[in-house]
């Protein structure tokens, strides 16, 4: 294969699969997805790297190209709730505690917050090459800060404690200091398309899949406070800050795009799979053990899928090859 050393491209995909599956170990929806990814890959590869008679590869017409663009991105019900169940700590700050360990006392109350929208901007930064028809980039996407405002400096909560016999029992009330509750998102995508009109036309469609990582941040709504597992009643401590957890993504696009000349606008669609993994809260001073905040008693699958409609901006740079006529001008 001419100037291009790896006889089978279509094994790298197959090896990454492999890992990715290994690495994740996560539930089979998660494994069926990848699959399917996988599969769109390999047919990419298949197309984009078979031999022809003159050979296929020429470096010197790889073209790179960045863009940037903005979407709507709409929030599946079950990503909406769970934002707006976990960030607030909805359950956790509201039950009496089942279990105490001496000395330790728990506030418990219900702070008003308003609750976040189905609905955020995300914005988008790509980076990538086209060969012919093919192209490969990778989705840098990031959004601005959701934050619900916290509805006043401190609030007033009922305490527990243990009394004289070991029993939990309400042992007074304090003020507690609350802050803002925040959320915010961001992660990459490396993402294959391919130009459905050919290289180099004013119109084109672009199917494109990929597959990437991305991480979910919350400030919650107390720090330095107890909270209490709900399903276990051990106890557990925040802090001022914001935690976060991991997420695997496959993400599947169609771009309507409008070439003129190396300047590209496109209006694009689609949606993006999402399975967040747990958060995880520092272990308080007495137990070595810390808090794992699952998305619910039965189902660690924390569902963060969106749909998207959006506008993108898409400048070409120059090939080796076109470089070149240029400078027989």
């Amino acid at each position: 294969m001419k100037n291009f050393p790896i006889q089978n491209p279509k094994l790298y995909v197959f090896y990454i699969g492999k890992i990715l599956i290994g690495v994740l170990n996560m539930k089979t929806k998660i494994t069926s997805f990848i699959v399917a990814a996988l599969a769109c890959a390999l047919t990419f590869t298949s197309s984009a790297f078979a031999e022809a008679p003159a050979g296929f590869y020429e470096k010197e017409h790889v073209r790179g190209f960045i863009s940037v663009g903005a979407d709507y991105r709409g929030m599946v019900s079950e990503f909406q709730d769970y934002i707006n169940n976990k960030a607030f700590m909805r359950g956790y700050l509201e039950k009496e505690p089942a279990t105490l360990e001496e000395g330790q006392e728990v506030a418990v109350f219900k702070p008003k917050y308003s609750s976040f929208e189905n609905w955020y901007l995300g914005m988008h930064v790509n980076l990538g090459a086209q060969y012919k028809q093919f192209m490969t980039w990778f989705d840098f996407n990031f959004m601005p800060t959701q934050v619900s405002k916290r509805p006043s400096k401190t609030m007033n909560a009922d305490v527990y404690g243990l009394d004289s016999l070991g029993e939990v029992t309400s042992i007074g009330s304090a003020d507690v200091q609350l802050y803002d509750v925040c959320w915010y998102t961001y992660g990459v995508d490396w993402m294959f398309g391919w130009k459905l009109f050919g290289e180099r036309t004013f119109i084109n469609l672009i199917p494109a899949v990929g597959f990437g990582m991305n991480l979910l941040n919350v400030h919650f709504p107390i720090s330095d406070m107890t909270v209490v597992d709900e399903s276990s009643g051990e106890s557990h401590r925040m802090r001022d800050r914001d935690y976060s957890t991991l997420a695997t993504t496959i993400n599947a696009e169609l771009e309507f795009r409008i070439e003129l000349g190396r300047l590209a606008l496109g209006a694009y669609g689609g949606y993006r799979f999402i399975r967040y993994s747990e958060f995880n809260i520092e272990a308080s001073q007495s137990s070595d053990r810390g808090f794992t905040y699952f998305y619910n008693a039965y189902d660690t699958d924390s569902v963060g899928d969106t749909w998207f409609l959006g506008l993108r901006l898409t400048w070409y740079f120059l090939s080796d090859w076109q470089k070149k006529q240029a400078d027989k001008l």
